[in-house]
């Protein structure tokens, strides 16, 4: 089996859940009824679903004591009473009943054509962790007990299904670095490399899956060591408990971009492929079944059209009559199913399937990569995850696309780079610096946005003199007045911004100034190239507070990222202006192209689209067909939907 194979065979693009037995939940294991576990899967194959993540959970399979004799001095490990048996498995402390039921499970899967992605490590879930008797009180994690003793159950588990058909990937576990607190990076790296080389020694055919979540380009568990050590990454995109995403109805742009955002911010950083691993609204509390399925349909659909691989839905069935922890513990845990407990497809797994037919139906056999016109590059000091969900936001509403980098990464080659909301002294180092200012002299356009942050070579490279700088105490309003795509336009914003930077023109062209009539946005030439310096954080004004995103046309702050996009946003096909479509685009060849138009609004939308000369709308592949004036097609996408469209140049 080639590596990355659960991407390329499923690819193009799959979508799944992740799955405890609908009975037991975490204990199915511990009360195994394959005939339940035979109907579960029945049922989700048939609505047209084709990868389940599965969690031997970890204390089932390696259920190792320690005796301890007078004084606490350690004995020996048993089974409980039971002596542990001279064999493989029992040196590795495994569970040939628990092993023998997994293999159960494996056929039952191959019965309903279901691939498994298999979370190795389970120690942690819903809020409980789960360990072995032996390893109770140990950090998990940096312990070298336990380390030794995941190692033993990883290479036994994987040498053991390691030639079944049902199973695509091996994952280290569900977000194990949830089981214990790392002081250092390289605590995380040693833990990581540890299972990583164990599970490859035994099997290196199949794909390692990350299975974290919630990791940085700069803290202890970092995107870079995960790419690295894996083969895929992972995001669990959860608006609920995702920093910055509840703040608007789950049905409305930023959660539905959410998932989209993080998966790329992950692949783009750590140079791995990414795929949104678990993910979901989080019940009944949150929003309705329906607005749940409206979620998941234009969620699984952006991902799809974004290179993102794979849509799995938190989980399988709901939890409620489940009476043992996590899940007498947590309320919002029970009620996360695809399916109710009275065996009742929700509408989220209705919609699942429903965009499983739409994408094998397309007459193509794999989407091809999306256009991008642009490279978002984080600094060390700043909120790396707020200032790339925002860019990113903001882009898709100014019609074109970015990608990501960190700073201590090699210079991406773009027509355009951004640097949101710059915090800290550090700044970008020097040698970076000079990469990205080489580039511009030779053509590019750079756009920087302070939040507090320090940029050297200041007035050389903005063309505007620093007069003073000092901590705000309010909010400011800014006022643009600019000509974009041929248009002149006043917008009025607010910021919160936690300084106040006073500068004067020098060679700048100003384009923004604040009450008082200082410039906060202006441009100027460096070198073949543009600078645009913005001195207000607007990705961070726009991420911190709920409702800005709600309504475009009252607070406009994308068309800021329309002033800096103009030049590039003149290699695409297609133009827009409506700032809930999201369009991407990809090439077949020099004269074919697709244009996949998501509607991230809970409303109807009714839009025209702008065609280059040259290139016209050949057919609608999904969506209401496009209605022609004059180069200038009006196009009705459906709330929650899509319209996907073959360009064709004459």
């Amino acid at each position: 089996m080639e590596k990355n194979k659960l991407i390329e065979d499923s690819g193009k693009f799959f979508i799944g859940c992740n799955y405890w037995a609908s009975h037991a939940g975490t204990a199915m294991w511990s009360d195994w009824r394959p005939e339940v576990v035979d109907q579960d899967l029945k049922k989700l194959s048939e609505e047209g679903l084709e990868v389940l993540r599965v969690f031997p959970l970890w204390p089932d399979f390696q259920p190792i004591e320690m005796l301890y004799g007078g004084g606490g001095e350690k004995v020996e490990y048993r089974f409980g009473e039971e002596l542990i048996p001279d064999t493989e498995a029992g040196r590795a402390g495994v569970s040939m009943i628990a092993i023998n039921r997994f293999r159960e499970f494996t056929e039952i899967a191959k019965k309903y054509n279901l691939k498994l992605i298999v979370g190795l490590v389970t120690g942690w879930m819903s809020g409980r962790l789960f360990v072995p008797p032996a390893l109770k009180g140990k950090n998990i994690i940096t312990d070298k007990t336990a380390i030794m003793w995941q190692v033993r159950f990883v290479k036994y588990f994987v040498k053991s299904f390691k030639n079944s058909e049902a199973i695509v990937a091996w994952d280290l576990g569900n977000e194990c670095n949830c089981m214990g607190k790392v002081e250092s990076r390289e605590e995380a790296w040693v833990w990581t490399a540890a299972l990583s080389d164990a599970i490859k020694a035994e099997d290196n055919s199949r794909p390692l899956v990350s299975g974290m979540h919630s990791i940085t380009p700069a803290g202890n568990w970092s995107i870079q060591d995960q790419g690295e050590l894996t083969d895929i990454l992972t995001t669990h995109p959860y608006p609920f408990w995702t920093p910055y995403t509840d703040y608007d109805p789950v049905n409305t742009i930023r959660p539905l971009m959410h998932a989209t955002a993080e998966t790329l911010f992950y692949a783009n950083v750590g140079q791995k492929p990414c795929f949104a691993e678990e993910t979901g609204t989080m019940g009944p509390m949150v929003c309705s079944n329906e607005v749940a399925g409206d979620f998941a349909r234009t969620s699984l659909l952006s991902l799809w059209a974004h290179d993102c691989h794979g849509f799995l839905w938190w989980c399988a069935h709901d939890q409620n009559h489940l009476t043992h922890a996590p899940y007498d513990w947590m309320s919002c845990e029970r009620e996360l199913g695809l399916i109710k407990e009275n065996g009742e497809a929700k509408p989220v797994l209705k919609e699942m399937g429903k965009a499983s037919k739409i994408i094998k139906e397309m007459p193509f056999e794999k989407l091809p990569p999306r256009a991008t016109q642009a490279v978002c590059i984080t600094n060390s000091e700043q909120d790396h995850w707020a200032v790339a969900y925002s860019s990113f936001i903001l882009a898709k509403q100014a019609g074109f696309d970015i990608e990501f980098q960190h700073e201590d990464q090699p210079l991406k080659d773009a027509k355009l780079y951004i640097m949101p909301s710059i915090k800290g002294v550090w700044g970008i180092r020097k040698h970076r610096w000079t990469e990205i200012l080489s580039k511009v002299s030779e053509g590019a356009t750079l756009y920087m946005s302070i939040e507090d942050g320090y940029v050297a070579d200041f007035e050389e490279v903005t063309g505007l003199k620093i007069k003073t700088r000092y901590k705000r105490n309010m909010d400011t309003q800014a006022f643009f007045k600019t000509t974009v795509d041929g248009l002149q336009e006043e917008i009025n914003l607010r910021f919160n911004s936690p300084v106040k930077v006073e500068v004067s023109p020098v060679r700048a062209q100003v384009l923004g100034v604040e009450e008082d009539g200082n410039p906060v946005f202006a441009s100027t030439t460096y070198g073949k190239g543009k600078v645009f310096f913005m001195a207000l954080p607007i990705e961070m004004h726009v991420i911190q507070n709920p409702g800005v995103l709600l309504d475009a046309t009252l607070e406009p702050y994308w068309k800021i990222y329309s002033i800096i996009s103009e030049e590039v946003r003149k290699n695409r096909i297609i133009q827009k202006d409506n700032p809930y479509v999201g369009i991407t685009e990809h090439s077949f060849n020099e004269n074919t192209k697709l244009a996949v138009m998501i509607n991230y609004s809970p409303d109807v939308i009714n839009t025209p689209i702008m065609l280059q000369k040259e290139w016209r709308v050949e057919s609608v592949v999904y969506g209401k067909e496009a209605i022609i004036k004059d180069k200038t097609y009006a196009c009705s996408i459906a709330a929650n939907d899509a319209m996907i469209v073959y360009l064709k140049r004459d």
